[in-house]
């Protein structure tokens, strides 16, 4: 599978060959500067950056989930997901 990143890079590359065999020269700034607004527009984020946040996502749930574990021994409920009380299904 080719990356995004690797695909920008050979399509700026066959770009690049085709004016340097053109008296075009200045095409290639125009181009450039085309594409940079249009993956601007596009709201793209690096992997690095993609994975950062997943990192930080994966941190997070592993958070909730030790959390849910004290919250259910201080209630002194067995290891299960948290459920609504009584006062939330209106049976008491």
């Amino acid at each position: 599978m080719i990356h995004r990143t690797d695909w920008i890079e050979d399509f700026q590359k066959n770009i690049s060959e085709l004016i340097a065999k053109s008296p075009a020269a200045d095409i290639e700034r125009n181009v450039k500067a085309m594409m940079a607004q249009t993956f601007s527009r596009l709201e793209l984020v690096t992997r690095e950056e993609f994975d950062v946040q997943a990192q930080l996502l994966e941190r997070a749930l592993a958070r909730i989930t030790a959390l849910e574990s004290r919250v259910q021994a201080l209630e002194g409920r067995p290891d299960t997901p948290l459920q609504a009380g009584p006062a939330a299904t209106g049976t008491e």
